[in-house]
């Protein structure tokens, strides 16, 4: 089965579930998504563990009674089966196996099968909670799985509703993809929560990175082999800029790190990590508020600082509840350049972007390099907090550069944005790139946005890592002349003006001249009878008491 035989199958099965779904009432439900994401996930941890225990047991790969046969072993013999599977395969035990529940759900007993379906998946959770578990700040867990069917409001149909999943998960396999290394888990993902990470959902809503805004982040932060580093996100979202990054590292060469204030998010991450070969990070995701309480800076064995960060941050957000307690002195050293002040006319336009800045440049280790995604505004701002920032920049050198992308590159955000990248080790000159001119508009829905062709976004990345300056496109800029001109980061302010002369004749001058003369006796001439008129006009006016 090719690549896309298998890609277009599986976003069938996720199509089926979601029809399963509206056939039951939760179309468009808020508690669809959990649903969806939790059975799908339970379906791929089923097959990885019979993918896994084949390879254990090569006996197994061709026996059509290999459960039959799990279920006769002694049980010390199981354990040790269990022992030898691989890192972040979940431990099942042969009655929690899918095809079992399916041969079971017309069985007559005590309880139905939707009742049986809830109890395995919480089995499931609770046997593999020290590696799937993501936790709060406080340390509390949030386990894989929780009692799906309970979310049919009617006990009858609950049955009936599980069996409808079970019949669509039965007939999908993913253990023939296993040992191939296809690059397809991406956009999976991204077809299987398309319709549960929107920006609908408040204040608080996720908003998705195009895939060329984290590849450009991704390649230019990563431009040689590393081993055994720390990446970081602290908002981390469903986790599309980590996992470009862990992509481009090398998954079993780094450890994640997060912080999302949104369960949904962190739900959405562990899912995404799983599926990505990063289970080993998952304990390192938290649930919790970043800015706030910033769970990894207290944590010893990261000591707070990371080799690489990626981050969309939140523009702008209401955070005036706890404003107040983030200007203390234990925060100071944090949010050196300040924290930003509650706007009168509307307290959910505080910029709590520049808190995220400030936390990332804090949270650098000594060698470590950053890439965020900033309003353009950012770049040039004058004064305030966002000139502070850039200052601390330039002035202590842990400045990479600045890639100024096209309008609309966000769907759903008007917000023209640029992406600030930081660098401990890059003490010489800075690359500014001016890339708004590129990429091709197309209408999303009824939002327009600027889609990039790999030539372009490939461009962006070699000029950058080249740091190669291109006519009107890309230029290489010392400290001392960003100081110069106030610490702005524009490409645009910095490109050189070229004057073109063209020779011309004496004859060929005198009838320019002749011609720019007699266009502006022109151009007087009605400016003096405009004039005039308007006179007229004021002469005419009087005043009418009513």
């Amino acid at each position: 089965m090719t690549t896309q035989t298998f890609q277009e199958n599986a976003k069938t099965l996720i199509d089926d579930l979601k029809g399963v779904c509206a056939n039951y009432g939760l179309g468009n439900d808020g508690n669809e998504f959990k649903i969806i994401t939790q059975v799908f996930l339970y379906k791929f941890l089923n097959d990885k563990f019979a993918y896994s225990v084949k390879q254990v047991k090569p006996e197994l790969r061709d026996n059509p009674d290999w459960i039959p046969a799990l279920k006769q072993m002694p049980e010390d013999d199981y354990e040790m089966l269990k022992a030898e599977l691989p890192a972040g395969v979940a431990e099942l035990q042969p009655e929690q196996l899918l095809e079992e529940l399916f041969h079971q759900q017309d069985k007559k007993g005590s309880e139905g099968i939707a009742k049986k379906f809830d109890d395995t998946l919480l089995d499931i959770a609770r046997q593999n909670s020290d590696i799937f578990s993501v936790k709060t700040e406080s340390g509390a867990k949030i386990n894989l799985f929780d009692r799906i069917t309970e979310y049919i409001a009617d006990p009858s149909v609950r049955d009936e509703f599980c069996k409808a999943l079970l019949n669509k998960l039965v007939h999908f396999s993913f253990e023939h993809i296993f040992g191939e290394k296809y690059d397809f888990y991406a956009h999976l993902f991204e077809y299987l929560i398309k319709d549960y990470n929107k920006d609908s959902g408040g204040k608080y809503a996720e908003y998705y990175t195009p895939h060329a805004v984290a590849k450009i982040m991704a390649r230019c932060l990563v431009t040689k082999a590393v081993q055994s580093v720390t990446c970081y996100d602290p908002g981390a979202g469903s986790g599309t800029l980590l996992m470009n990054l862990a992509h481009e590292i090398g998954e079993q060469k780094c450890t994640i790190y997060s912080q999302d204030i949104s369960q949904k998010s962190s739900n959405l991450l562990r899912l995404n990590l799983i599926l990505n070969d990063l289970t080993h990070s998952i304990p390192n995701i938290i649930q919790g508020n970043t800015i706030l309480d910033p769970y990894h800076l207290r944590r010893k064995e990261v000591e707070g600082h990371f080799d690489y960060i990626v981050s969309n941050p939140p523009f702008k957000l209401d955070f005036s509840g706890y404003r107040d307690t983030l200007d203390s002195k234990e925060n100071h050293e944090r949010f050196f350049a300040g924290i930003p002040k509650v706007p009168k006319s509307a307290k959910d336009k505080m910029a709590i972007y520049l808190l995220f800045i400030q936390h990332i440049m804090h949270s650098l280790s000594e060698k470590g390099k950053a890439a965020i995604v900033v309003p353009t505004g950012f770049i040039t701002a004058q004064s305030g907090i966002d000139k502070k920032i850039r200052q601390r920049l330039v002035e202590e050198r842990m400045l990479a550069g600045v890639v100024s992308m096209p309008s609309n590159i966000f769907a759903t955000t008007g917000t023209n944005v640029s992406i600030l990248f930081l660098d401990k080790t890059n003490t010489e000159e800075v690359v500014l790139v001016d890339a708004s001119g590129l990429g091709k508009k197309v209408k999303d829905g009824k939002n327009q946005k600027t889609l990039l062709s790999t030539e372009e976004e490939d461009r962006i990345i070699e000029v950058f890592n080249s740091k190669r300056a291109e006519d009107d496109f890309s230029v290489v800029v010392p400290y001392e002349e960003l100081k110069a001109k106030n610490y702005s980061l524009s490409a645009g302010q910095y490109f050189e003006v070229k004057i073109e002369y063209v020779d011309i004749t004496e004859e060929e001058f005198e009838e320019k001249v002749k011609s720019y003369r007699s266009n502006l006796d022109q151009l007087f001439a009605e400016s003096s009878a405009c004039e005039a008129e308007i006179l007229r006009g004021l002469e005419k006016l009087t005043f009418e008491e009513r």
